[in-house]
């Protein structure tokens, strides 16, 4: 899969070629008025560039003091491999702005990542990170050495093992909430040749071995696997490893696959901070199928069985199909008429999407950037959950025109490669996987029906009565726990602080009595919306004080929030409390809850000079609203 016919996994074909100044680029957003604009940033780094431009735009960085970050995401990472890896390092900063992350780094010096660790008052300490990742080299554990013993094989993966969970417990306990673990790529050069698949004692099953400890630590341990094994062999090992400059400097890959390294650890970032995309749009005429349906007809047009190139275009309906299972939303834009465009749809006999497959579909000639946008607002989403999959140049460089935030692959001349392409663009990167996330492309299917529905009817209390919602109300629970984490690092919007944590502290969570932490559940005649919410309050004798409260914008209106605060403040009061408390913290994305706790009847007590408000609610003389739902859970039983 390393080189393929209009595609290249190493330099990043999915992306445009990078710009033929970008020299002079560089230089403009250098010499302009400060502060330096984000999105021009991102522009940049949205193209397939070298480790010479990465490092180039990296300087760029280093040298700006002010940075307006606009939709980028701040992340302080620190990278603690036991190889050189200064280089790796800027290209893991700069490739970090097309994922929407705008990182500051922390490279301890060559060797000294243990020390650092283990040192309270070192500079890995001071440095504060968000976010710790962790790269070993085979040879620096200790498994670059055959054994003949099996047994002395297993002690070597022991030894290797216990330093690294040795580092993963000292990272915890100096406070990092979120660890980033590799996996070890295997060198190419065999002991035994094909023997060595059953020979523990080889290098090979050496790291193999040490590769299934690394899964089961970062389940342990709850960290993020990032895996690196996999990577190379995608590539080829022996095209990974560059024993040259290795011996030379100790650099633990070849250069010229750094780009690819640094793009890999970039998404996970931008995935762990919600920056991954949430909905895949799909054009349809020689994208989902060949040929054009108003031209040709049903009969004409080239899909499944019988031909090369129909069992390819069913191929990019079947991965779309696989993304939908995981909890991606499909969605249609095509210039079309919309009766013509379903066809297919409705009577091919071997298309695999099927119309209920669509959350959204449009088909009309309208420009697709305004299509596109109108996706989003079905949805509820914002554009740049979008990625949008066309094999026209001049309607992929029109979308990229208007909206630069939507992910834009560029595709192969064979649509062959087109899933390919998708796939390693790492669009939908994820780093975990939740009962939820199986529901979640039907919940935004039935929500566009809602929005039909709530169009319907016009008056929207009358609409929102029609829904017949149940809103379920209960504790942190072990079911819920990986779904509450995602729900906390994936929400921007509608998020009151926008605090990060982990699913390890949100198991912590789950059991602390200080805290009084709540997941929220929604469903309605059009079906399950999932856990929607999540609100933590820290619990004292006379004050309840919100730490976090988020919500799924895709039940923005429906009225859950004043269905929480009463769930809270019947609880505050049984405890005891006389006031709420909470504070509303500003951020790029989530000014739209800039008054949330004045709509629900809280009091401005202060506002910081960084724009961060403080409220109270009085208990006394808070009265619970009727609601148009049935509120259900552990917490209560209470029907409105």
């Amino acid at each position: 899969m390393r080189t393929m016919p209009g595609f290249s996994l190493e330099t990043l074909s999915w992306l445009l070629p990078a710009p033929v100044d970008f020299r002079k680029q560089i230089k403009a957003l250098a010499d302009g008025a400060a502060p330096m604009n984000g999105a021009a940033l991102t522009g940049l780094a949205t193209h397939a560039l070298d480790l010479n431009k990465l490092t180039q735009l990296d300087r760029l960085l280093e040298r700006t003091t002010e940075i307006e970050p606009g939709p980028l995401a701040p992340v302080r990472l620190a990278v603690l491999a036991d190889a050189t890896a200064e280089y790796i390092a800027s290209a893991i900063r700069a490739s970090a702005l097309r994922h929407g992350i705008l990182a500051e780094l922390y490279l301890p010096d060559y060797g000294q990542a243990a020390h650092e660790v283990l040192t309270p008052d070192s500079g890995l300490a001071r440095f504060g990170a968000d976010m710790v990742l962790l790269a070993f080299d085979y040879r620096s554990l200790g498994l670059d050495s055959v054994h003949m013993a099996p047994a002395a094989a297993e002690a070597a993966v022991e030894g290797a093992a216990s330093r690294i969970e040795m580092m993963l417990s000292g990272i915890r306990q100096a406070g990092t909430a979120t660890v980033i673990l590799q996996t070890l790529p295997i060198p190419p050069d065999p002991w035994c040749g094909h023997f060595d698949r059953q020979a523990p004692g080889a290098v090979s099953a050496q790291i193999a071995a040490l590769n299934t400890r690394i899964t089961a630590l970062a389940e342990t341990h709850a960290a993020t696997l990032l895996d690196i094994a996999g990577l190379a062999e995608l590539v080829g090992r022996a095209r990974w490893f560059d024993h040259a400059y290795w011996h030379r400097a100790k650099l633990p890959f070849a250069l010229d696959l750094v780009p690819l390294y640094a793009d890999h650890v970039a998404r996970i970032l931008g995935a762990l901070r919600g920056k991954a995309r949430k909905c895949l749009v799909l054009d349809l005429d020689n994208t989902c199928w060949g040929g054009v349906i108003g031209d040709d007809g049903v009969e004409g047009i080239r899909l499944g069985q019988g031909s090369a190139e129909g069992e390819a275009f069913l191929a990019i309906q079947r991965y779309a199909l696989d993304l939908k299972a995981r909890g991606i939303v499909l969605a249609v834009c095509s210039k079309n008429e919309e009766d013509t465009a379903r066809l297919p749809f409705r009577t091919h006999p071997d298309i695999a999407l099927k119309e209920d497959d669509i959350a959204v579909f449009i088909a009309n000639w309208d420009d697709k950037a305004t299509n596109i946008r109108r996706i989003a607002q079905t949805l509820n989403i914002g554009t740049d959950a979008l990625a949008f999959l066309d094999d026209n140049p001049a309607e992929r460089a029109r979308v990229r025109q208007m909206l630069p935030e939507v992910a834009v692959p560029e595709l192969p001349d064979d649509p062959a490669w087109y899933p390919a392409a998708l796939a390693q663009a790492g669009y939908f990167e994820t780093t975990g996987l939740s009962a939820d996330d199986a529901k979640r492309a039907e919940q935004y299917r039935a929500n566009a029906a809602r929005v039909v529905a709530m169009e319907t009817i016009g008056d929207y209390g009358a609409y929102l009565s029609s829904l017949e919602m149940v809103c379920d109300i209960r504790p942190f629970d072990e079911i819920g726990r990986t779904r509450i984490a995602q729900l906390i690092n994936k929400t921007n919007q509608f998020n009151l602080t926008t605090r990060r944590y982990t699913e390890a502290q949100v198991g912590e969570m789950q059991n602390d009595p200080d805290l009084f932490a709540l997941q929220i559940r929604l469903t309605d005649k059009f079906g399950d919306n999932g856990m929607i919410s999540v609100v933590i309050f820290h619990k004292s004798p006379d004050k309840w004080t919100c730490d976090t409260w988020l919500m799924s914008c895709r039940v923005l209106g429906r009225r859950v929030e004043e269905a929480t605060l009463a769930t809270v403040a019947t609880a505050a009061r049984a405890a005891g409390a006389t006031q709420l408390a909470g504070s509303y913290t500003p951020s790029p994305k989530n000014r739209m809850v800039a008054e949330h706790f004045a709509k629900l009847g809280f009091n401005c007590t202060f506002e910081d000079p960084d724009g961060t408000t403080h409220w109270q609610l009085n208990l006394a003389a808070y009265k619970a609203p009727e609601l148009p739902m049935t509120l259900t859970g552990p917490l209560l039983e209470v029907a409105t």
